[in-house]
Formats: C-alpha cells, sequence, structure tokens
C-alpha cells in the first residue's frame, strides 16, 4: 500500500498540489499576451491591448474505504481569454476603445426587441382561441 492509501490526509494534499500547479500553468497561459501580443508603439502613440481573462479548475483524491475497496476521483480545468479592446495612449491622453462585434452588439439586441414586442401578442391570440 501507498502513503496515499493508507492515509486520506496525504491523498488531500497531492490533489491541492496538483491543483496549484493546475493554477500555476493555467494562468499563465490566459493572459492578455496570449490574446493580442504585447504592447505597441509606433508614432509617438502606444496601444495597450485588454482582454478578459477566466480560468477554473476542479479536482478529486483518492482513499481506501473500510472494507479495502478503493474509491477516488479525478479533475481537470480550463481557461478562456478574449479581446475586449485596447487602450489608446496619443500626446499623454489615454483612451479604451472596444472592439465592437457587429453579431453581439446589434443583431442580438435587437433580437430581444423583436421578441419583446411580438410575445405579448402572440400570448394574447394564444389566450382568445380557449
Amino acid at each position: 500500500m501507498t502513503d496515499h492509501e493508507e492515509n486520506p490526509a496525504v491523498a488531500t494534499q497531492a490533489a491541492d498540489a496538483l491543483l496549484e500547479h493546475l493554477a500555476d500553468r493555467l494562468g499563465g497561459s490566459a493572459s492578455v499576451t496570449a490574446v493580442y501580443g504585447e504592447p505597441v508603439t509606433a508614432d509617438g502613440v502606444t496601444v495597450i491591448p485588454v482582454a478578459r481573462v477566466a480560468f477554473g479548475l476542479g479536482g478529486g483524491a483518492g482513499w481506501v474505504g473500510e472494507a479495502g475497496g478503493r474509491e477516488g476521483g479525478g479533475g481537470g480545468g480550463g481557461a478562456d481569454a478574449r479581446p475586449v479592446g485596447y487602450i489608446e495612449i496619443s500626446n499623454g491622453v489615454a483612451t479604451y476603445r472596444p472592439i465592437r462585434r457587429t453579431w453581439t452588439d446589434v443583431a442580438v439586441p435587437l433580437a430581444a426587441l423583436v421578441v419583446g414586442v411580438a410575445l405579448p401578442k402572440a400570448v394574447r391570440m394564444l389566450r382568445r382561441r380557449r
């Protein structure tokens, strides 16, 4: 038997160490530079990328049950990094410039408006048929 099987605390410590290692690796890969690259300066204008970065983890541990049976679980994680805009610095003035997405900035609100107008009318028509 290994230490992990004899002592659940050792298994828990091993799982904690694994999660810390995963967090360090994922946190380093989910960054602004992974989305855009480094800030750029040209003709007196500096452009600094801005991104939304998130990551999540889950994990588990193993142990030996009272009847000698082995039990345990696993884990995993993921990261997401998306560009949202950039900061432009020119003549000592910093300006945030968002990246516009036509689909999410125009089409989705327009669809929500159409549904908001049409849905009450559809509900009234269905109630009249009863």
